[in-house]
């Protein structure tokens, strides 16, 4: 088994950094920024948000969005890093089990370094960011990339012996979509109706045998 992580909202409590940080750009262009707006662009990719930033007023290139975005979260991050419920204790479970993890994350390697160098112990045998793919989440890329590269470490993972962690519906798509047994955790973003979803409250409270359960079912226990 190997677990796939998505960081903001779902390792670390990040999101409210970058709202304020859209809100902040977007009123310094002379415009509005609302909860709902916000809610549309977690778990999207940074060009994207950059494209609706512009929409809604923002007069910089797509670049220098990104930037002030990456700059403004960077920042927060290195002065208080809020994790999740449950997300360290989970993580902390598979390092000592030796369960390999991978990060996957639409924030760029700039700001994910500054997450990582405050965590307690290398999870993360991969880390997938996404300034490192063509196409970000809803796509599949980013987690078949991830996996791609975990089967250095172990040439015969498939993907039905990974499970994804999520907290918005372009994660969520993105791991099903590269068929991996797909855990939500709602946070800010409305999640899809998937019968395929697997709906955890929160992770507080949960082991590796919640996550080991999830892929038995295939065999592959």
């Amino acid at each position: 088994m190997a677990v796939l992580w998505d960081m903001d909202g779902t390792i670390v409590d990040t999101e409210p950094y970058w709202i304020e940080a859209e809100r902040a750009l977007v009123e310094a262009h002379g415009g509005t920024w609302s909860e709902s707006q916000a809610e549309q662009l977690v778990g999207q990719s940074l060009l994207h948000t950059a494209d609706v930033l512009q929409a809604a007023g923002v007069a910089l290139d797509e670049d220098a969005i990104v930037d002030t975005l990456l700059t403004h979260v960077e920042h927060r991050v290195r002065d208080a890093l809020p994790w999740r419920p449950g997300a360290r204790e989970l993580l902390d479970e598979l390092h000592a089990a030796n369960i390999r993890c991978a990060l996957v994350t639409m924030s760029y390697r700039s700001m994910v370094q500054a997450v990582i160098d405050q965590l307690p112990d290398p999870y993360f045998d991969v880390i997938v960011t996404g300034d490192t793919v063509e196409h970000g989440k809803p796509h599949p890329e980013p987690y078949a990339k991830a996996i791609a590269l975990l089967r250095r470490h172990d040439p015969a993972l498939t993907p039905d012996e990974c499970v994804a962690i999520e907290d918005s519906g372009p994660g969520v798509a993105a791991a099903m979509a590269a068929r991996v047994t797909t855990v939500a955790v709602p946070y800010i973003a409305p999640l899809p109706d998937d019968p395929d979803l697997v709906l955890w409250d929160s992770l507080a409270g949960k082991k590796v045998s919640d996550l080991e359960e999830l892929v038995a079912p295939r065999g592959l226990g």
